[in-house]
Order: C-alpha cells, then sequence, then structure tokens
C-alpha cells in the first residue's frame, strides 16, 4: 500500500484516538463511582506497574531481554499469520528474525503487544487448568503490571530511536495504529480487572467515536466553506 494512502488512513485515524482515550476516561470514572477504581486488585497492577519504573530508572536496563521479545513477537504473529520464522538474533545493539509473512501487523506488533505480559497470561491460564482456585491471585496481578509497564517504557524509547519497522508504513499511520491499539489494551485490562462490564466499555467507545467523528466532519466542513468563500472573494 502507498504511504500516500496509509498518510491518509492515519489522519482518519487520529479521531478514533481521541475517542477511544475518552472511553477509557468514561471507564475510569465509572469504576470510581462505584468504588472500585482503587481496589487491592487495580492496587496490585499499580504496584508492579510502579516496581518496574523503579527498576528502569535506577537498575541496568535488560535490554537484550526487551529485544529477544521484540523478535519474538514478529516471529509469533507470523506464523499465527500462516508464514514461518527462523535464523532468530539477539545483541545489545539489536535483532532481528526472518519471516516468510510480512503485513502491517506482524511488522509492528511488538510496539502494541506486550510479549512477556502474554506470556505470563497463557501461564496463569495454564495454572488454573490444574489448580482451582489460583495461588496467589494478587502477586499474579503485580507481574501483569510488572510486565506492562516493561513493554510500556522499552516501546516509548524505541519509537525515539529510528525504527525501519515505523518507517516502512509511516510515522502517523504507525504511530495512530501503535496508540490506537495500546489504549485498547489499556481499557481491556480495566474491564478484566474493575467491576465495568465489556458491554459498558463498547457502548461508551461507540457514543464517543460517533460524537469525535461528527465534530471532526463539522470543523472541516466549516474551514472548507471559509476557504471557498475566500478564494470567491478574490
Amino acid at each position: 500500500m502507498k504511504k500516500s494512502t496509509l498518510f491518509f488512513i492515519g489522519l482518519l485515524l487520529l479521531p478514533l484516538c481521541v475517542a477511544t482515550t475518552q472511553a477509557v476516561g468514561d471507564v475510569l470514572r465509572h469504576t470510581d463511582q462505584a468504588g472500585s477504581l482503587f481496589s487491592l486488585e487495580t492496587g496490585c497492577l499499580a504496584l508492579g506497574y510502579f516496581a518496574w519504573l523503579g527498576c528502569w530508572f535506577f537498575l541496568p536496563q535488560p535490554v537484550k531481554v526487551y529485544i529477544l521479545g521484540h523478535e519474538l513477537t514478529h516471529a509469533l504473529w507470523a506464523v499465527l499469520f500462516g508464514g514461518k520464522a527462523k535464523n532468530l538474533k539477539v545483541k545489545e545493539s539489536g535483532g532481528s528474525v526472518n519471516v516468510t509473512k510480512s503485513n502491517v501487523i506482524i511488522t509492528l506488533a511488538p510496539y502494541f503487544f506486550p510479549f512477556y505480559t502474554m506470556l505470563l497470561i497463557a501461564l496463569l491460564l495454564v495454572v488454573r487448568l490444574f489448580v482451582t482456585p489460583l495461588p496467589y491471585p494478587l502477586v499474579w496481578l503485580f507481574f501483569v503490571g510488572f510486565t506492562w509497564s516493561f513493554h510500556f517504557t522499552f516501546t516509548i524509547q524505541s519509537l525515539w530511536t529510528h525504527q525501519p519497522d515505523i518507517h516502512e508504513y509511516g510515522r502517523l499511520f504507525s504511530y495512530s495504529l501503535i496508540y490506537l491499539l495500546n489504549v485498547l489494551g489499556i481499557a481491556l485490562w480495566m474491564v478484566c480487572t474493575m467491576s465495568v462490564s465489556p458491554g459498558f466499555l463498547y457502548d461508551s467507545w461507540k457514543f464517543r467515536t460517533w460524537n469525535v467523528y461528527e465534530k471532526t466532519g463539522c470543523f472541516i466542513g466549516e474551514r472548507v466553506k471559509q476557504v471557498v468563500a475566500w478564494a470567491k472573494d478574490k
């Protein structure tokens, strides 16, 4: 797909990014009113999140661990789309993996798919098959927050540097899609850990999306009218 087309799609995604962010705010307000915003579960998630931030700022960064997860994410999504992956290489300066299939999801997956968080959840589901109830559920939530924070910090750092993955599809489209999918991920975590229904999230997201695109359309329409009127006067 041409970069000019992707740039236009990126523009169209910007209002959706705004609407999705507003929907997350609605979920936060809803859970606050329900008295579950500061529950023990969300507290453990937050504790894990900030524990990793402490590691990030005061300990040596495990760059190779992130690069390994980054390349394994490319490989995983290539396999999910029916391709193959081989020749995985990981070094402090970077990594690579050869995949036989590529698309926008495979290319950008490491920036919105928290590999180690999902690995942890997969392990949790396996444990649940053999042990009920799940032992130490708050500890699991702590490490979910810890690994998601790991994903977030390294993603931000990666996006500040030159990334061929980003330039392949253009900055605007890539950043818009990455932001959108990360915020959607946050929304889903909130639904899974707080007393809010998926239906509430969907209704809020649908209303916010319609509202933002309607306002954007009106704004663009007014600007077009002004430009046309100015051109006629000239």
